[in-house]
C-alpha cells in the first residue's frame, strides 16, 4: 500500500487544538500517510507539534514547504481568513488539499479555489465533520432503511457555525434546498467572550425556514446562547423520528438521542385516557471493546428487531471518538481519491452548497425577511460586506493580491464573525 506525503499547514497552539487532533490521526493512519513535515509561521508552535508527533521537518514559510518539501497532500488548518490564499497557493503548486471548514468565507472565493484546483488537476476535499460522526452515520442508515418512513419535517439548532448542521440535515432529508426565509438580530451578552478573549457587549443570532425540493421543511435557529440540548437536530418521518428525547443520562434527567417509532394502532387513542404508549424509544447505544489494552468504539446501534448497526471502520487504528472518526473519514477519502481514483465522500460541491445555504438565510434576513431562491445567482450583500471588511482589515483584495495575502498576519477572529456572527 503506497503512502502519500502529507503536511499540515497550521500547527495549533497545544494539546487542545484541532490541529493536534489531526496530527494524531494522521500518524494513526500509518499505512496511508507519511507525515513528513509541518508548517507554521510561529516556529515555536511548529517545533512543539513536530516534537510531540515525531514529524521530521519543520517549515515556517509556506512557499518553501510547497517548493522544497513537495507534499502530495496538505491539510489547511490556518485561520479562516487565510483560506483563499493558502488553498490557491497549494493548488498552484500541484498539491491535493484537505481544507478545514468552511470551503471559503464567500462563494466567489470558493468558486475561485474550485476552478484553480480543476485547472491544476488536484483534488479538493473539505472536512465538514458533523455528518460523518458515528451516530450520524447510524441515523443515515436508519433513514435509508425507511424505518421512520418518508421524511416530512426537521428542526435544527446550532449554536456556532450553523453550516455545520446543514450537512447532516441535507443527508437525512435526501434532497437539496429550494428556497429559504431568514431572520436575524442582536442581543446583549456581557457574559460571553470572543476569539480574542475580550468580553462581548452583544452577540448575533439568526434563524430561518428551509424548504427542500421534496417539500420537506426545516426550521433552523442559531440561538444567541447554546440551546438546552446543545447543538441538535431532529428529523420526523411518517413512522417515527430521530433526535434528542428526554430521559435519564448518567443517572440524572437529561437528553439522549434516540429512534422513536410510532405505533400506528394506538395513534387514534392519543387523547383517550389510559391509552397504551403510542411510540417506542430505541436509544442510540455506543458499544465499546478493547484492542491492545485500549478502549475502542466497536459500533453504534439501535436495538430494533433486527438491530441497525454502524460499525467503526477505524477500530484497528485505535480511532474511536466522534471527531477522530471524522478526521479519519476525510483522510481516507483523500487517500482513496488520489491513489485509487475513487469519489470523495463529501467534496467541494457539497461544501459549497452548505455555505450557500447559510449565506442565503442571512441574505434573506438582510433583505427584510423575504424568500430567497436557491441556487444563488449573484453575489449577495452579505458576501460584499465580508469582502469589504476583509479589505479594511488586511489591506488587500479578497479575490486577488495573492502575494500580499500570503504575507498577512491573519486574526484569529474571522471576518465572518465580525460581519455576521458566523464562525
Amino acid at each position: 500500500m503506497s503512502r502519500l506525503r502529507i503536511a499540515c499547514i497550521g500547527a495549533g497552539s497545544g494539546v487542545q487544538s484541532r490541529t493536534w487532533g489531526f496530527l494524531q490521526v494522521i500518524n494513526q493512519l500509518h499505512d496511508m500517510y507519511d507525515q513528513f513535515a509541518i508548517m507554521d509561521a510561529n516556529e515555536d508552535y511548529a517545533r512543539a507539534s513536530a516534537e510531540q508527533f515525531d514529524i521530521p521537518d519543520v517549515y515556517t514559510d509556506l512557499e518553501e514547504l510547497l517548493t522544497r518539501g513537495k507534499p502530495d497532500v496538505v491539510v489547511r488548518l490556518t485561520p479562516t481568513d487565510s483560506t483563499f490564499a493558502v488553498c490557491m497557493a497549494a493548488a498552484e503548486a500541484g498539491c491535493h488539499i484537505l481544507n478545514e471548514v468552511t470551503i471559503a468565507p464567500t462563494l466567489p472565493q470558493a468558486d475561485a479555489i474550485i476552478a484553480k484546483c480543476r485547472e491544476k488537476g488536484v483534488t479538493l476535499e473539505v472536512m465538514e465533520n458533523t455528518w460523518t460522526w458515528p451516530r450520524e452515520r447510524l441515523k443515515q442508515e436508519i433513514v435509508r432503511q425507511g424505518i421512520i418512513g418518508e421524511v416530512t419535517h426537521c428542526r435544527l439548532a446550532y449554536g456556532s457555525g450553523a453550516y455545520h448542521g446543514f450537512a447532516p440535515i441535507r443527508k437525512l432529508v435526501g434532497a437539496e434546498p429550494q428556497k429559504v426565509l431568514g431572520w436575524d438580530g442582536k442581543v446583549p451578552m456581557p457574559t460571553m467572550f470572543g476569539y480574542d478573549v475580550e468580553p462581548m457587549a452583544e452577540t448575533m443570532w439568526d434563524g430561518g425556514l428551509i424548504r427542500f425540493s421534496n417539500q420537506v421543511n426545516c426550521i433552523f435557529e442559531m440561538p444567541p446562547k447554546r440551546p438546552s440540548a446543545r447543538n441538535w437536530w431532529e428529523v420526523e418521518g411518517t413512522k417515527g423520528l430521530l433526535g434528542p428525547v428526554v430521559g435519564t443520562v448518567d443517572g440524572a434527567p437529561g437528553y439522549h438521542e434516540a429512534l422513536v417509532i410510532d405505533h400506528p394502532e394506538t395513534l387514534e387513542q392519543l387523547f383517550e385516557a389510559g391509552s397504551v404508549p403510542r411510540s417506542h424509544q430505541y436509544p442510540i447505544e455506543w458499544v465499546y471493546g478493547e484492542r491492545d489494552g485500549q478502549r475502542v468504539l466497536e459500533c453504534v446501534r439501535v436495538n430494533t428487531d433486527p438491530p441497525v448497526v454502524w460499525e467503526n471502520p477505524y477500530v484497528r487504528y485505535g480511532i474511536y471518538d466522534d471527531d477522530a472518526v471524522s478526521k479519519a473519514t476525510y483522510l481516507e477519502s483523500m487517500y482513496r481519491a488520489v491513489v485509487e481514483n475513487r469519489p470523495l465522500v463529501y467534496g467541494a460541491d457539497n461544501a459549497r452548497r452548505d455555505m450557500e445555504l447559510w449565506i442565503a438565510i442571512r441574505e434573506s434576513a438582510w433583505r427584510g425577511n423575504v424568500w430567497v431562491d436557491l441556487p444563488l445567482t449573484e453575489v449577495t450583500s452579505v458576501e460584499e460586506a465580508i469582502h469589504e471588511e476583509f479589505r479594511r482589515r488586511y489591506g488587500c483584495d479578497p479575490l486577488g493580491d495573492l502575494d500580499k495575502q500570503l504575507t498577512v498576519a491573519y486574526d484569529r477572529t474571522p471576518v465572518m464573525w465580525t460581519v455576521a456572527g458566523q464562525l
